[in-house]
């Protein structure tokens, strides 16, 4: 499984990186193992606004339905389409081409200040 270097995690175990001035939130992969097979995945339309800690969208598997909370403020410009049919493939790699939606943020320095790199994420959930 590939990991970008910059990804910094939260404790409800959401994502985001940056990437050419975006922002990529997404789940875990230590959420995806206690999901399971993720079956129905729920996002938000492009242009909703969200604060830091927001609700923006659930993910359902076999064994249980979760919601997702904002890493980060921002403003949706984008949402991963392809997970809308195939969710499954949230369960392949989280990470990479598996986020679930881009957003653009002029709070990332401050929303970003209590989140942790993943290394550190990664230490305290195992």
């Amino acid at each position: 499984m590939t990991v970008k270097n910059n990804i910094l995690c939260n404790s409800s175990h959401e994502y985001v990186y940056e990437e050419n001035g975006s922002y990529y939130i997404g789940i875990t992969d230590y959420a995806i193992e206690q999901l399971g097979d993720i079956v129905f995945v729920e996002l938000p339309e492009i242009g909703a606004k969200y604060t830091k800690g927001e609700i923006f969208g659930s993910v359902e598997s076999v064994k249980a339905a979760s919601e997702i909370f904002m890493p980060i403020g921002g403003t949706v410009t984008e949402i991963n389409e392809q997970l809308i049919e195939h969710p499954e493939m949230l369960n392949e790699n989280p990470f990479d081409e598996m986020w679930l939606i881009k957003v653009s943020s002029e709070f990332y320095g401050e929303d970003s200040k209590d989140l942790k790199e993943y290394s550190e994420y990664k230490k305290e959930v195992e």
